[in-house]
């Protein structure tokens, strides 16, 4: 049976962080820039240490308010740097782990309050102590995936539709590898009467080869391949395989860059029309839109006319390949 793939044009707020307060700006700059679909930063309004309940909810509600006045659509809402900075839902202590449980739930009250239904992100980070512990560390990736089914739990009772997950590229943060990955989705999934648990497949974070990562795990258009029928956000950067750069797709960034959007889309089609032969396919469905979204994560120093310039003209490198009006593919 046949069936159409949406592929949808977005940018992550990252660009926004520590430069612009009002929601109008975050809205208007998205539009102007090019993009119709924004992935909301959470480091722009965090519910531990944005302000007060009052702040948040009234801020969230503008945002929403915003959004519609210049046609923007809030995809998801999304984890920034904060919480990257600590261990997390992977945390040896209980109380840790709770604690980062409350950051989700509380995001998800102010993801639905600025109209959309989904987060996603990365909230843990296995201790080298836990990783230097094969019992740990297995008792540890049990315990997360029991979270996740739980918070999943709790989203649907919320009035959400999906939890995302980050694909890295350091063995603390998993799923670092293909068959992490493929792991992470069917436990997670398997047994889980809750909203589904998604992945997100970044270009950018094939880049394990400190860790000792090689062959296909280094391959961005592997993980796409696998991984891109379930993953409503593809996470864009230009960047080499070094590294995770998060450069825009200017003229300067592309002669030195390796992602290739052609091959992206190709890619994407690859893992939808196989998706069949998936042992994800038992457990999971297909999702109907890919949004490839641009993450490009400026550097302190960079002026904000710089930093625009450069997302104005990544917009119209990638409208190239996926159109305003978005890209449908015909999936056999």
């Amino acid at each position: 049976m046949s069936r159409t793939v949406k592929l949808e044009l977005g940018i992550n707020g990252a660009f926004i962080t520590r430069r612009w307060e009002e929601p109008e700006n975050w809205m208007r700059l998205t539009r102007e820039l090019g993009y119709r679909n924004h992935e909301f930063c959470c480091d722009v309004l965090d519910p531990f240490f944005s302000g007060d309940k009052q702040y948040q909810f009234k801020t969230a509600e503008t945002v929403r308010r915003f959004a519609e006045k210049y046609g923007v659509n809030i995809t998801s809402a999304y984890t920034g740097v904060a919480t990257h900075r600590f261990h997390g839902l992977s945390h040896s202590c209980p109380a840790v782990r709770h604690r980062m449980k409350q950051w989700i739930i509380e995001m998800m009250d102010l993801a639905l309050a600025m109209g959309t239904d989904r987060v996603g992100g990365h909230w843990d980070a296995f201790s080298i102590e836990v990783l230097s512990d094969p019992a740990r560390t297995d008792a540890a990736v049990r315990n997360l995936y029991a979270t996740f089914r739980e918070l999943a739990q709790v989203g649907k009772s919320k009035g959400m539709a999906g939890i995302y997950q980050e694909q890295m590229y350091i063995p603390s943060e998993i799923p670092w590898t293909l068959d992490q990955a493929r792991d992470f989705l069917i436990n997670t999934n398997k047994d889980n009467d809750g909203v589904p648990v998604l992945i997100t497949v970044d270009v950018g974070h094939q880049a394990g080869q400190p860790y000792g990562a090689k062959g296909a795990d280094l391959d961005y258009l592997e993980w796409v391949r696998r991984y891109a029928a379930v993953s409503e956000t593809v996470h864009l950067q230009q960047t080499q395989p070094d590294g995770s750069h998060h450069w825009p797709f200017t003229e300067k960034y592309n002669k030195i860059g390796h992602i290739r959007i052609d091959a992206v889309i190709e890619a994407i089609r690859y893992s939808h029309e196989h998706f069949a032969e998936s042992p994800l396919s038992k457990v999971m469905e297909p999702v109907e839109t890919n949004y490839l979204t641009l993450e490009a994560i400026p550097g302190s120093t960079k002026c904000e006319d710089v930093l625009l310039q450069e997302l104005k003209e990544s917009a119209q490198y990638l409208r190239r390949f996926v159109p305003e009006e978005g890209l449908e593919l015909r999936v056999e």
